[in-house]
């Protein structure tokens, strides 16, 4: 089955006891027993529930897995993940990343005695040389929210089923329409589902999709264990965005491709970030592992270095709405230093690039004709 039959079929069945084409939202907490422990598969639905077994079961088809996780926000997902993790383990993590993923390694499992290493994922001299006895999980996004950096997938997989290290990805930006990381090798991938799979800023949701048995059954121990589960009518909502997953990235990769390129001509503009850019640094690396295109995320940064000049730019977007998360249909512009990113101490965000002047956008698949004049006249 093809990826654009996948996002609608993938992993359904139309309802068995009422042939209903949708999943229903099969909103109880609880399901009725013949007999003790006798039930048809459902008892409490923190363990399970039936539609989100109906997204799990969606997520795993198009990340090409064999199961999948639905948590109540992307965090919930990640957190998952460090639950495999006990004192004295290491982490090797991209030296970009979101800044809540940075904001729970360094403020929460450091106080567990989990120690935390950001690197260059491609220096292999840098990355080998932080690997040791003690490393049991390599994080990484690709392409990383805000600086659009990519990792090649396939080249870190290599040495961590070397060293028989966990390698896990978040795929949130390039999503599976562009990206599949289970089949370049990592073992575990990341969505905040909130963004592209949802796609219409109206849901809070992450997710988990691997391909191994018995690490799933280990992520769905802490997923039961802890809570973090993903509610029906949310999963209902996850479920109904992926359906046109193909369709909306499309239209984001394009309208992407378009801001991008006029964003790199104009007079302003220092630097543009985007993967699909012959200039961007590892556009080969995109080029290798991302199919249909790069992506709906552009960041820039300004000529003049000023944060006023960013300022200005957010406060005048109309088309553009400046607000927090990314991936809907519509467009939205972001000042990572002061949202997104606020976590991430001053210091380690110049370090990694995330200066004052550097706007996020998220191109959302409004006429392109509209979102460049938007941007025009809030530079002009």
């Amino acid at each position: 089955m093809k990826f654009n039959t996948k996002t609608i079929h993938g992993g359904q069945q139309h309802d068995p006891a009422t042939g209903a084409v949708m999943p229903p939202v099969y909103q109880t907490s609880t399901f009725a027993q013949s007999s003790p422990g006798v039930h048809k598969g459902y008892e409490y639905s923190r363990a399970a529930n039936p539609t989100r077994t109906a997204l799990e079961n969606a997520l795993a088809s198009i990340e090409n897995g064999t199961k999948g996780l639905a948590f109540s926000s992307g965090l919930a997902a990640t957190d998952a993940v460090m639950k495999l993790l006990k004192p004295g383990d290491e982490v090797v993590a991209m030296d970009d990343l979101y800044g809540g993923t940075y904001r729970m390694f360094t403020k929460v499992y450091t106080e567990y005695g989990i120690k935390f290493h950001f690197v260059d994922m491609n220096n292999e001299d840098k990355f080998r040389a932080a690997l040791n006895e003690n490393t049991k999980l390599v994080w990484v996004e690709t392409p990383t929210n805000p600086l659009m950096k990519l990792a090649d997938i396939e080249a870190i997989a290599k040495i961590t089923k070397e060293k028989k290290i966990l390698f896990a990805v978040d795929n949130t930006f390039a999503t599976p329409y562009l990206q599949k990381p289970l089949d370049l090798g990592a073992d575990i991938v990341m969505h905040s589902a909130t963004k592209y799979l949802g796609g219409h800023s109206d849901v809070i949701a992450g997710a988990l999709v691997v391909k191994d048995d018995n690490l799933f059954e280990k992520l769905h121990f802490a997923q039961f264990a802890t809570g973090g589960t993903l509610g029906p009518n949310d999963s209902y909502l996850v479920l109904r965005g992926i359906k046109t997953l193909h369709l909306r990235m499309e239209r984001h990769c394009f309208n992407g491709q378009k801001v991008a390129e006029y964003l790199e001509k104009h007079p302003k503009v220092k630097q543009v970030y985007y993967p699909g850019l012959k200039s961007h640094p590892f556009f080969d690396i995109a080029k290798k592992q991302m199919e249909g295109g790069f992506g709906g995320m552009v960041s820039f940064s300004f000529k003049s270095g000023a944060k006023a000049d960013a300022v200005s730019f957010l406060e005048k977007v109309k088309v553009f709405t400046l607000a927090e998360s990314l991936g809907g249909v519509e467009s939205l512009a972001n000042h990572p230093a002061t949202m997104t990113h606020a976590s991430i101490p001053e210091a380690k965000r110049l370090e990694s690039g995330i200066t004052d002047d550097l706007v996020r956008l998220s191109v959302g698949v409004e006429d392109i004709d509209d979102l460049i004049a938007d941007i025009e006249q809030a530079l002009g």
